[in-house]
């Protein structure tokens, strides 16, 4: 309940209340024993017994009390009252930040004068360990004379100087890895990850605030959370100055109209600098920038202020999908090739991030600028192209963007036999790195252009293989396993081919489209003969650690992700199924953080993102499931593997409703999968649904006579029902086909749970392994 007027809090009267918010009631009151009115803030009565909240609220005072600094709030004292926790600080009169740009942006002098004191302050909270974590608007006040004063260090990460004292340990306020703190559109890239902030995450949020002032919206700003967060993460704000144009007062060196008045492009660049993706690109320090931007109001030493700001090397770059010039659906294939085949070469260059197919993939078919989609994935160049066969002529044309500088860096046109495209392939490519690196040298350019053929009809047949392999549907699979071998044919040393046919026979198996005794031993086998042929494959390791893992074979997996992962560590799809390897051992929370990894890499991947909720629901974290299923879900509503995993979510939360939403949306896109039908036939058993449980048990059986059905999706469903014996006895005979289910699911499947106290139960998990 508010406090009012006349109560008191030890020596402070309250006069009335000045606001009041979730984390705290703020008060004008009056210290009797100095005469003077100062602001009181009180932890409000349903927090007083949340030891968090009472944590958060003393490291507030703690952090402000370490600071002296006329740009950060003074406080004067801290204690509890009769129960009552309460902070005492200076008293201001004006407004925040927030109340002020809601009017209208303001003059990019003014703004910057703001910033400016903004970053004195903070420079002060860093010198002491203190990071804010939660710069924002509204965490900022304007008093009437002209202060700049910063707000609310609840968030504050203090890190202390060692004690003298022997054995003491500080209270950091440190929080878990993986934990997101701070306001949505103007965290950090890191922050979004989970990641610690230090000082460079205030220098972001920094210019968040700066760019806002001037441009009257915000750099980050999206429909809904986690498109913002995509933003922060891939994508470059608007910029406020363009290149050649006047304001008013004809300003020079660049400037635009279009905001506030008119800005300056030194200012532009030291926003971009503050927002650059890469925490070690920003500014090196709070003072730094509080230098720049004074030397922008002064006109005098900008440019020598701003030298950390200059042009920096390209450093990222993403391959757009070609376009199909020819519109021949048969020809989808080689732009769908070339780009990956680019992709894989500029993967070599040392220092140079690429953005992963599956990212850069989601542009297919979209008519998007080139620039735009840089600034969406957040890299500095891209490279954008066009390929059309005409009979056995390739007719392709490719250009190297600057997204900056919105400016070609190199482009070219090329008219060449169909079976040169290996040639064009790799001079692309070199062209390219040449462009961004100079010219590679010795085992730079061995390695820009090894390929494991050479004969371009084998090559042609592979890409047919991985196009329709990418489409991840039963009749894709098997036509890839025909242009795969028809590859192989062609060239017998082809190790790649080798690769995509394991990976189809992978696949088939865990849709249980093959059983285990025939899927197996195929993937195996070509793997093996892709290691014979490049035992420095990362492919081949990564395809036989699966195969090794779905035949119960654990150590030698474990060796073989390692391998996979030490031989390419930005190979996104190793870190994923090692992390679901990782969940099955038992290994947790390994599991999820190698699956975090994994997303670093490839971000927007539709399969990492529902892989999440698995690894997530494998260590039993069900809440968490359900908030990245919602997550996934924002990216593509129609994705199947997210509706079927956060199914099992639903199911543990007792939320049976949601489950059978799920898992029905998920049957629906994916139609008679034997996975997704059972998931729902448990949910209706364990619901009540007995009827409908059954009904579908009956179908499933039914099926048996016509394809195979894993056993092991059986067992779960008479596990639903209660039905204990005839679970053991399908279980069994999962285990007497050595299901791939066994492997992916057994040890962590919740919806077993109620089977783990039988010996014949544990007898099973032994067999496994």
């Amino acid at each position: 309940m508010p406090l009012g007027a006349g109560t008191r809090l030890g020596p402070y009267e309250i006069l009335s209340a000045l606001g009041v918010g979730g984390m705290g009631e703020v008060y004008r009151a009056r210290d009797e024993r100095l005469e003077r009115e100062v602001a009181v803030k009180v932890l409000p009565e349903h927090l007083a017994k949340d030891t968090e909240a009472l944590a958060r609220f003393e490291r507030e005072a703690k952090a402000v009390a370490a600071l002296s600094h006329p740009n950060i709030l003074a406080i004067h004292d801290f204690g509890t009252f009769e129960g009552t926790s309460f902070a005492v600080t200076e008293l201001l009169e004006g407004e925040t930040l927030r109340t002020r740009v809601t009017r209208s942006a303001l003059v990019w002098r003014k703004a910057a004068e703001i910033a400016a004191a903004l970053a004195d302050g903070l420079a002060a909270a860093h010198s002491k360990g203190i990071v804010h974590r939660d710069l924002k608007p509204e965490n900022i006040f304007l008093t009437r004379d002209g202060q700049v004063k910063i707000l609310d260090f609840g968030l504050a990460r203090f890190t202390p100087r060692p004690s003298r004292r022997a054995g003491s340990k500080a209270k950091t306020g440190m929080t878990e890895p993986g934990t997101v703190l701070g306001t949505m559109g103007y965290m950090s890239p890191e922050q979004v990850r989970g990641e610690a902030a230090k000082g460079a995450s205030d220098i972001f949020a920094l210019g968040c605030v700066l760019y806002e002032m001037i441009a009257g919206r915000r750099a980050f700003s999206r429909a809904t959370p986690a498109e913002t967060m995509a933003a922060i993460l891939r994508e470059e704000p608007p910029p406020l100055a363009e290149s050649g144009k006047l304001g008013p007062g004809g300003a020079p060196g660049g400037v635009s109209a279009g905001v506030a008045g008119a800005v300056p492009a030194d200012l532009d660049r030291v926003i971009a600098h503050c927002l650059e993706k890469n925490p070690e690109e920003r500014f090196q320090s709070a003072r730094d920038l509080a230098f720049a931007l004074r030397a922008i109001l002064s006109g005098s030493g900008a440019m020598g202020a701003l030298a950390p700001v200059g042009t920096r090397a390209i450093d990222s770059i993403a391959v757009l999908p070609f376009h199909n010039a020819g519109r021949d659906p048969d020809a989808e294939y080689l732009s769908d090739g070339l780009t990956e085949a680019i992709i894989n070469s500029l993967a070599q260059i040392p220092q140079l991030r690429v953005t992963p197919r599956s990212t850069v993939f989601r542009y297919k078919g979209r008519d998007v600028e080139p620039q735009a989609a840089g600034r969406e994935l957040g890299v500095r160049a891209v490279v954008a192209g066009r390929v059309l066969e005409r009979g056995q002529t390739l007719v392709i044309g490719a250009e190297l963007i600057d997204v900056a500088a919105e400016s070609q860096i190199w482009g070219e046109r090329y008219n060449r036999p169909l079976s040169d495209i290996f040639a064009v392939e790799e001079e692309i490519a070199r062209r390219i790195s040449e462009s961004l690196r100079g010219k590679l040298a010795g085992e730079g350019k061995k390695r820009l252009v090894q390929r494991s053929t050479e004969n371009p009809e084998a090559y042609q047949f592979y890409l047919k293989g991985r196009y329709h392999f990418g489409k991840r549907t039963s009749e894709g699979l098997q036509t890839g396993i025909d242009y795969f071998q028809r590859a192989i044919e062609t060239d017998p040393n082809f190790a790649q081919a080798y690769t995509g046919l394991a990976d189809c026979y992978l696949v088939l198996g865990v849709y249980s489209e093959l059983p285990a005794s025939e899927s197996i031993p195929k993937v195996k086998a070509a793997a093996a003969k892709a290691l014979a042929i490049d035992d420095h494959l990362a492919e081949g390791y990564a395809s036989r650690a699966h195969a090794r893992w779905f035949g119960w074979d654990w150590e030698e997996a474990d060796s073989d992700f390692r391998r996979a992962i030490e031989l390419d560590p930005s190979y996104a799809m190793a870190h994923d199924w090692y992390a679901l390897f990782l969940g099955q051992l038992g290994s947790s929370d390994e599991s999820v953080r190698e699956m975090q990894r994994a997303k670093e890499l490839d971000p927007l991947s539709l399969v990492i993102n529902a892989h999440e909720i698995q690894a997530l629901c494998s260590a039993r974290r069900y809440d968490e499931a359900i908030e990245q299923y919602r997550r996934a879900l924002e990216m593509d509503p129609n994705f199947f593997q997210a509706h079927y995993w956060v199914g099992m979510a639903f199911v543990q939360k007792g939320m049976y409703a949601e489950a059978i939403g799920a898992l029905l949306a998920a049957l629906h896109l994916i139609e008679g999968n034997p996975g997704a039908a059972a998931a729902l036939a448990h949910a209706y058993a364990v619901s009540g649904r007995e009827a409908e449980a059954r009904k579908l048990l009956a179908e499933l059986r039914g099926q048996m006579q016509r394809r195979y059905i894993d056993p092991y999706f059986v067992g779960v469903i008479h596990a639903g029902l209660g039905d204990r014996e005839a679970a053991m006895e399908w279980l069994g005979r999962a285990c007497e086909e050595h299901s791939v289910w066994l492997a992916i699911q057994f040890k962590t499947d919740a919806r077993l749970d109620g089977l783990r106290a039988d010996p014949r139960f544990g007898e099973l998990l032994r067999r496994v392994g």
